[in-house]
């Protein structure tokens, strides 16, 4: 006979409650176990990471000319003189920015974006070239170019990108080092929860565990009912008792009955006591995990148990008078299994003098980044890798996962991924046929966010943080408060509609048009031309209007 108790370890294998208590106190000598939970959901100084550049020309005056603008714009750069190596550098790592000829031998630049789309989709891609067109342009941001500049090169703008892409990436970091934090301070027992689902739960939790005699959890698979188990336990009058945990599942209705009530030996009557659960938990808490796998004949002892506090043993004489609490969960309908005569309705009204059902994690989305966060903190200490979160395409395909398995499975994809990423972030990538989307969901592709068009909500809610960004002069803390937003869910807005790292510029003397800086093709002058004004607009026909870029121009998408 064997019991489980529930002080120590976590349904998730997270054991974030006592984790954060314990980050709280004087260090242990010891670091694996627990420890090292603790230590990674403690919070601490977010480590600082020269972002990397990879610099791909034949001509090498230009290579040395953009690595020293690299470095000082605060990148790691790599810089190589053909396609071939630079094929080979993105094999071995990941970069955050790639600045790449497009005409060179053998290899050419179209062939290297193509690759660095395949192998490290997070990559941002700047092509540059002296011989450009419009249909080279129309491609190359097709292929998932951020933009396409002419030759010689305007270095104070390609400064500017290159401080905007280093920004985006330490905001990335910053908004995960507050996910995690938050993630921290939003434990509850074992438990992350901010959404109104999750608090309606704590709050019941808080209110009923000091007078619940026996309490129903139900919820999915993978849910997380154990760790409400565990809290009602926790700030139950009993919390000084063990929890004695009986899993029904698990072992079988021949064995069940003599788990929970005992089973004489012969000539030795008096020890039948020591081998029943009910026993054991004698004024203590019992937990019963998957009730309704529980055999009929059982269920009709315990219901006497439950009624009268009295424990009959069947192949001796004797009554044993026990006082228990019962905690049990299931993940059936009990009233479904009533009906089809699988489960007693007196046993299921003792049970359920209190009820409380743990919302699936498709009904809680809200609480996917808070989750990811603790989970990726606690398989990097358990690994000894160091991983600061998720990239913005990632977290896109974790929103729109189905998540049947729910918390579980949560955890088990982001333990796969982490072992399988190179570098500090999860990408998409990693999570490619981990994550099983929601019917009628488009599956995430990790490009270049495009912005919503026409009179679509997504258009409207654009729309509006621009105005609002514009009048705020671009501080971002002001306009949070102005759309009634934490600082992190504007950031998140500001990635979902393709708007994070541009630079902002409030209107004066109300003038009208975008907040952000328009960048066109070939300059004022374009506009007497039959050519389209932006590379976006030589999408939107196809590259019907071929033409030239001039030397010195910048040929990007806008945001607008």
């Amino acid at each position: 006979m064997s019991t489980r108790h529930l002080h120590n370890g976590s349904a998730w294998g997270t054991d974030l409650g006592p984790a954060a208590e314990r980050a709280r106190a004087p260090a242990a000598t010891a670091s694996s176990g627990p420890d090292r939970v603790a230590t990674a959901l403690a919070p601490g100084p977010l480590e600082s990471r020269r972002p990397g550049l990879l610099l791909v020309d034949d001509e090498q005056g230009i290579l040395e000319i953009l690595g020293q603008l690299g470095r000082r714009s605060g990148f790691e750069v790599v810089a190589c003189a053909n396609g071939r190596e630079a094929l080979a550098r993105l094999r071995a790592r990941r970069f955050d920015l790639a600045l790449v000829d497009v005409r060179m031998p053998d290899v050419d630049g179209l062939d290297v974006l193509r690759l660095i789309r395949q192998c490290d989709p997070g990559c941002q891609v700047l092509l540059m070239t002296g011989y450009a067109t419009v249909e080279a342009a129309v491609e190359a941001i097709k292929l998932g170019a951020q933009d396409f500049l002419g030759k010689p090169l305007d270095l104070a703008r390609l400064s500017d990108l290159l401080v905007s892409v280093r920004e985006e990436s330490e905001r990335r970091r910053g908004v995960l080092a507050a996910d995690g934090d938050l993630a921290r301070r939003l434990v509850f027992h074992g438990m992350i929860g901010r959404s109104p689902p999750m608090q309606e739960l704590f709050h019941l939790i808080r209110r009923l565990a000091p007078y619940a005699r026996a309490a129903l959890i139900t919820g999915e698979t993978g849910s997380g009912k154990e760790l409400v188990a565990r809290a009602l336990h926790a700030l139950g009058p009993r919390n000084d008792r063990d929890l004695v945990t009986l899993d029904c599942a698990a072992v079988g209705e021949s064995r069940a009955e003599d788990q929970l009530f005992g089973r004489a030996r012969e000539g030795h009557t008096a020890e039948r006591l020591a081998s029943g659960l009910l026993a054991h938990a004698h004024r203590a808490t019992i937990f019963l995990d998957e009730i309704a796998e529980l055999p009929l004949s059982a269920q009709g002892r315990l219901l006497r148990v439950l009624e009268r506090g009295e424990l009959h043993h069947e192949d001796g004489p004797g009554v044993t008078h026990v006082d228990v609490h019962v905690l049990s969960t299931t993940n059936h309908d009990l009233e479904a299994d009533v009906r089809a005569g699988r489960f007693r309705r007196d046993l299921l009204y003792r049970l359920n003098q209190v009820e409380l059902h743990v919302p699936r994690l498709g009904d809680r989305h809200e609480d996917i980044p808070y989750l990811t966060a603790a989970f990726v903190k606690n398989v990097a200490a358990r690994l000894g890798r160091r991983l600061v979160g998720l990239n913005a395409a990632a977290e896109q395909v974790l929103s729109g996962g189905c998540w049947e398995g729910n918390v579980r499975e949560l955890q088990h994809v982001i333990e796969r991924a982490a072992v399988m990423a190179e570098g500090e972030f999860i990408t998409a990538r990693e999570l490619a046929g981990l994550v099983k989307s929601r019917p009628g969901r488009t599956p995430v592709v990790e490009v270049a966010v495009r912005p919503p068009t026409g009179d679509s909500l997504a258009a409207r809610e654009r729309a509006h943080i621009i105005q609002v960004l514009e009048r705020t002069g671009g501080n971002k803390q002001r306009a949070a408060r102005q759309l009634g937003l934490s600082r992190r869910a504007l950031y998140r807005r500001l990635e979902r509609h393709g708007l994070a790292g541009r630079t902002i510029r409030g209107r004066s003397n109300g003038e009208a048009g975008t907040a952000f800086e328009p960048v066109s093709i070939a300059g004022p002058s374009v506009a007497s031309d039959s050519r389209p004004a932006t590379v976006a607009d030589a999408i939107a026909t196809d590259g019907a209007t071929p033409g030239t870029v001039p030397p010195n121009r910048s040929c990007r998408r806008t945001v607008s």
